[in-house]
């Protein structure tokens, strides 16, 4: 098969293995730096460029879109979609993931368990913002934030009114939660691929720091999974559309609660700490999927 990797850098952990995993496999493997790329859009005969060169014959494109060019990203993908390539991930599955609230709201829809979680515009409304979620302490999130930037924990009322308050000055859009204290600081990162949890890690953040994140100094450890944990994975995977997502749950007193669906999954950390070959995995998904069929099938609206 053709095969495109939707990525910036070839040289990045990710984006190299699965790269490897596809030659190994016998696919013609690109990468392919989607920023540069320029669309033709005309009726019926849709068309991509990487500057004067005509993008076609892929048989299945790989998106590791950037938080950075969601907007743009998607807009290649899409323009692959027309073209009869299929994707591991639409379109509009990487939009919704990328939505902190978009996603929230149609996964609390279908019953997934979440954080207590308030989003709200007016000033005014701050204290009862505050409590909604249960009160201090409280984590307050930027609707843009990537890898735990912007996001903060308000140990007491004081500093949440504080943290919101600079942020509504930036104009920027904010997510309330309610703090999951037993979770310790540690998450669970669940890999899955085609509606099949193939891996899962520990992600606990350094003394001190409730995010877990391992940009931000995080360490990563085999875990085992529950049934619960397993089948609430797969659900928010599919509710959103994804076939390759890397789910984020945190272990609270009423079960598991989903943090976040991330729909380009960061694969070294999950990789070294598991030892499976996660990009291999993927490869095999795509060869399952079949040549020239959509693989997904984006289910529901929004």
């Amino acid at each position: 098969m053709k095969i495109a990797i939707l990525s910036r850098n070839k040289r990045l952990y990710s984006t190299n293995a699965l790269y490897e995993a596809g030659i190994k496999r016998g696919h013609d493997m690109r990468v392919i730096d989607y920023v540069r790329c320029h669309m033709e859009i005309t009726s019926m005969r849709p068309a991509i460029y990487l500057g004067s060169e005509k993008l076609e014959g892929y048989d299945a494109i790989i998106p590791r879109i950037g938080a950075t060019y969601t907007h743009f990203g998607c807009a290649v993908v899409r323009q692959f979609e027309m073209m009869g390539v299929t994707s591991v991930n639409e379109s509009v599955a990487i939009s919704r993931s990328r939505d902190k609230l978009r996603s929230l709201q149609l996964l609390a829809r279908k019953g997934i368990g979440l954080p207590v979680t308030g989003f709200a515009h007016d000033p005014r409304t701050t204290e009862a913002l505050i409590d909604q979620v249960g009160g201090a302490p409280l984590v307050i999130k930027l609707l843009e934030g990537t890898q735990g930037v912007g996001v903060v924990l308000a140990e007491t009322r004081k500093a949440a009114e504080s943290v919101i308050e600079a942020f509504r000055g930036l104009n920027a859009n904010i997510l309330a939660q309610e703090y999951i204290k037993e979770a310790g600081g540690a998450d669970i990162r669940c890999l899955v691929v085609g509606g099949k949890v193939v891996a899962a890690m520990k992600r606990q953040g350094k003394e001190g720091e409730f995010r877990s994140n391992l940009h931000r100094g995080g360490t990563a450890s085999v875990v085992k999974i529950t049934p619960e944990e397993r089948s609430t994975a797969t659900r928010a995977a599919s509710i959103l559309g994804l076939n390759v997502s890397g789910v984020d749950l945190l272990r609270s007193n009423h079960g598991p609660v989903v943090m976040e669906v991330n729909s380009s999954p960061g694969l070294e950390g999950i990789e070294r700490a598991t030892g499976k070959d996660i990009a291999k995995m993927i490869i095999e998904f795509i060869e399952k999927s079949g040549k020239g069929e959509k693989a997904t099938r984006t289910k529901g609206k929004g």
